[in-house]
């Protein structure tokens, strides 16, 4: 459920319609390139992700963020695990290899 919310949450914080800085159009230009490196099957989609890094590090998902590399883009899976520690787990998000894992 924790999963659902964190998805149902970002997919709204993009609807929602805000004055655009020079920032702002670098994100937008970010989202629509991530959008359509998705829609060609490019990028993995953020089911495939969590469940590659839920695997690796067991706990509840507190973040998800995409961002863009030099060598493309990279999901940031930020998971507060059972014994109450947050771990970052950096995938690509073309391969699903997962980068490294670190304490956030």
């Amino acid at each position: 459920m924790k999963k659902t919310l964190l998805l149902a949450v970002a997919v709204t914080a993009l609807t929602v319609p805000v004055a655009i800085s020079a920032k702002d159009k670098d994100d937008k230009a970010d989202q629509r390139a991530a959008s359509a490196a998705l829609a060609r099957g490019e990028i993995l989609p953020i089911t495939r992700v969590l469940a590659i890094a839920t695997e690796r590090v067991p706990g509840d998902v507190l973040k998800v963020k995409l961002e863009r590399e030099s060598f493309g883009f990279k999901y940031e899976v930020k998971i507060l695990t059972g014994g109450g520690r947050v771990r970052e787990v950096e995938i690509d998000a073309r391969t699903g290899r997962v980068i490294k894992i670190e304490d956030d």
